[in-house]
């Protein structure tokens, strides 16, 4: 039986001023899919992807999100609906714990907001939460300042925070830029273990994390789509390896 997009952007077009971002680009992502968007910068992948989020204003076309209309949602609205994100840069509370850090975010989708007398009415979404952070092996230093731990565990620990907010549909931006080898094997595994009841749409510079963790990947080249389609469809596109690989590979 055919299930309806869970998400769905139509025609969506972004202009700066007399520079148009993005050009009419449509896509729809199935519940559970892993979709990888790619291409050079200034392609205008992150800034399809900050619409989705709500962080960049449409100029035109609209977001469906489970068949609602979300184009002028702000964030917050949209993380209550279950939408999480993390950043290209990690957005955490330095000075504070990972377990600070996991309930924050706990009550970011479920709560007020820092309401710090408000943490034991959410105990059973803070064990849940530490269950996510155990996925990344953060379980070990749960009670460390996140100013302590290596880059590696702090990019993995903004998105154990994404996961605490039982996300639906996850938006995940450039996860495993500027880790190393060993900790980006790790992040892919994690990531290719969470249940299908995760949707999940990602912007990824390294295609071989992108190949790796994607059903469909669509690619960009100023601001419009110029390829979709299987990890294999898109290694075998000569487009994309001119546009992408440089044509050598």
């Amino acid at each position: 039986m055919h299930t309806a997009p869970i998400l769905r952007v139509r025609d969506l077009s972004i202009s700066f001023g007399a520079v148009r971002a993005v050009d009419r680009v449509s896509l729809s992502l199935e519940p559970g899919e892993r979709h990888g968007l790619l291409g050079t910068n200034g392609a205008g992948k992150t800034t399809l992807f900050n619409a989705i989020s709500g962080d960049v204003k449409l100029s035109e076309g609209s977001i469906e999100y489970k068949g609602r209309t979300i184009s002028r949602l702000p964030i917050h609205r949209r993380a209550r609906l279950g939408i999480g994100r993390t950043f290209q840069t990690t957005l955490t509370f330095a000075d504070r714990t990972v377990e600070d850090n996991l309930r924050v975010a706990v009550m970011g989708s479920h709560g007020p907001r820092f309401a710090i007398g408000t943490w034991n009415r959410y105990g059973a979404q803070v064990q849940a939460a530490r269950a996510v952070a155990s996925r990344f092996r953060l379980d070990e230093v749960m009670e460390q300042p996140v100013a302590t731990l290596s880059y590696g565990q702090q990019r993995e620990l903004e998105i154990a925070m994404a996961l605490a907010s039982d996300p639906e549909l996850l938006l995940l931006d450039e996860p495993a830029a500027g880790m190393s080898p060993q900790a980006r094997g790790r992040l892919i595994e994690v990531l290719r273990s969470l249940p299908r009841s995760i949707t999940m749409l990602f912007v990824e510079h390294d295609m071989d994390v992108a190949l790796s963790l994607a059903d469909r990947i669509t690619v960009m080249r100023d601001g419009a789509i110029v390829a979709s389609g299987t990890p294999a469809e898109i290694r075998a596109t000569p487009l994309v390896r001119e546009i992408y690989l440089g044509g050598k590979h």
